[in-house]
């Protein structure tokens, strides 16, 4: 039996929820299709035991095996937007608070200007 990688082992409860629930929802837009897991299998590409790791919701599944199932109803087309830098927010919070830090860090230096420039009259 192959070694289980230490990631899967940790993966967050939520996440692993998710991922059965991707695949049991891939099992239902197989069954709605009235496709067989032997037909569905061999138009992915990959064994009937694989294909029922999938369904079952099995994190060590491969990412072109999941990708493959989106595409056979017409899903794979949101794998590109998943991780897209433009909705990250956990970055955009990031740069916003160095935007900010920024923003102050230079007014800061424009009121120091203006004092300086102010006693130079003086």
């Amino acid at each position: 039996m192959p070694k289980t990688a230490r990631a899967l082992q940790q993966l967050p409860p939520a996440t692993q929820a998710a991922i059965e629930k991707l695949g049991a929802d891939l099992a239902v837009a197989r069954l709605r299709r009235k496709e067989s897991l032997k037909t569905w299998a061999q138009r992915m590409g990959v064994s009937i035991p694989t294909l029922q790791r999938l369904e079952a919701g099995d994190p060590g599944v491969g990412i072109g095996i999941v990708a493959t199932a989106l595409w056979l109803i017409q899903r794979d087309g949101e794998l590109g937007m998943l991780a897209a830098p433009e909705h990250d927010r956990g970055a955009i919070e990031m740069d916003v608070r160095e935007a900010v830090a920024l923003g102050k860090a230079r007014a800061q230096a424009a009121a120091v200007a203006r004092l300086s420039a102010e006693r130079g009259k003086a």
